[in-house]
Protein backbone atom coordinates (compact mmCIF):
# COMPACT_ATOMS: atom_id res chain seq x y z
CA UNK A 1 0.00 0.00 0.00
CA UNK A 2 1.67 3.55 -0.92
CA UNK A 3 1.60 6.28 0.91
CA UNK A 4 -1.39 8.26 -0.55
CA UNK A 5 -3.36 5.63 -0.75
CA UNK A 6 -2.49 4.69 3.14
CA UNK A 7 -3.37 8.13 4.09
CA UNK A 8 -6.94 7.90 2.00
CA UNK A 9 -7.91 4.93 3.84
CA UNK A 10 -7.09 5.17 7.16
CA UNK A 11 -10.24 6.75 8.28
CA UNK A 12 -11.38 3.06 7.56
CA UNK A 13 -8.71 1.46 9.73
CA UNK A 14 -11.14 1.26 12.73
CA UNK A 15 -14.00 -0.83 10.71
CA UNK A 16 -11.40 -2.77 9.47
CA UNK A 17 -9.83 -3.68 12.91
CA UNK A 18 -13.69 -4.05 13.99
CA UNK A 19 -14.12 -6.60 11.15
CA UNK A 20 -10.58 -8.59 11.68
CA UNK A 21 -11.70 -8.93 15.43
CA UNK A 22 -15.23 -10.30 14.27
CA UNK A 23 -13.98 -12.59 12.53
CA UNK A 24 -11.58 -13.65 14.61
CA UNK A 25 -13.98 -14.13 17.64
CA UNK A 26 -16.51 -16.23 14.59
CA UNK A 27 -13.34 -18.45 14.14
CA UNK A 28 -13.14 -19.61 17.76
CA UNK A 29 -16.88 -19.64 18.05
CA UNK A 30 -16.78 -22.14 15.66
CA UNK A 31 -13.55 -24.07 16.55
CA UNK A 32 -15.34 -24.78 19.87
CA UNK A 33 -18.76 -25.60 18.93
CA UNK A 34 -17.72 -28.39 16.52
CA UNK A 35 -14.16 -29.66 19.09
CA UNK A 36 -14.97 -33.23 19.26
CA UNK A 37 -13.13 -33.17 22.41
CA UNK A 38 -15.52 -31.42 23.49
CA UNK A 39 -18.74 -33.11 22.39
CA UNK A 40 -17.23 -36.25 23.26
CA UNK A 41 -17.05 -34.50 27.00
CA UNK A 42 -20.35 -33.11 26.79
CA UNK A 43 -21.82 -36.17 25.55
CA UNK A 44 -20.13 -37.89 28.85
CA UNK A 45 -21.43 -35.54 31.00
CA UNK A 46 -24.96 -35.70 29.41
CA UNK A 47 -25.05 -39.52 30.22
CA UNK A 48 -23.98 -38.89 34.06
CA UNK A 49 -26.37 -36.75 34.32
CA UNK A 50 -29.31 -39.12 33.16
CA UNK A 51 -26.96 -42.25 35.01
CA UNK A 52 -27.90 -39.76 38.27
CA UNK A 53 -31.25 -38.93 37.69
CA UNK A 54 -30.86 -35.38 37.04
CA UNK A 55 -32.74 -35.42 33.39
CA UNK A 56 -35.17 -37.68 32.16
CA UNK A 57 -34.80 -39.95 29.14
CA UNK A 58 -36.62 -37.16 26.85
CA UNK A 59 -34.72 -34.63 27.52
CA UNK A 60 -31.51 -36.92 27.26
CA UNK A 61 -32.45 -38.37 23.92
CA UNK A 62 -33.38 -34.60 22.73
CA UNK A 63 -29.85 -33.53 24.05
CA UNK A 64 -27.84 -36.26 22.39
CA UNK A 65 -29.59 -36.08 19.08
CA UNK A 66 -28.47 -32.46 19.35
CA UNK A 67 -24.87 -33.01 20.00
CA UNK A 68 -24.30 -36.23 17.88
CA UNK A 69 -25.45 -34.12 14.90
CA UNK A 70 -22.63 -31.18 15.85
CA UNK A 71 -20.37 -34.12 16.07
CA UNK A 72 -20.95 -35.13 12.68
CA UNK A 73 -21.23 -31.80 11.62
CA UNK A 74 -17.34 -31.48 12.74
CA UNK A 75 -16.25 -34.78 11.64
CA UNK A 76 -17.97 -33.66 8.25
CA UNK A 77 -16.15 -30.27 7.99
CA UNK A 78 -12.65 -32.11 8.97
CA UNK A 79 -13.35 -34.16 5.94
CA UNK A 80 -13.44 -31.54 3.74
CA UNK A 81 -10.56 -29.70 5.55
CA UNK A 82 -8.46 -32.65 4.77
CA UNK A 83 -9.47 -32.54 0.90
CA UNK A 84 -8.00 -29.48 0.45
Amino acid sequence: MGLISGLLLLPLAPARGVVWVAEKLQETAERELYDPGVLRAQLAGLNRELDEGLIDLETFEAEEERLLDRLHAAQMRCDVDHRR
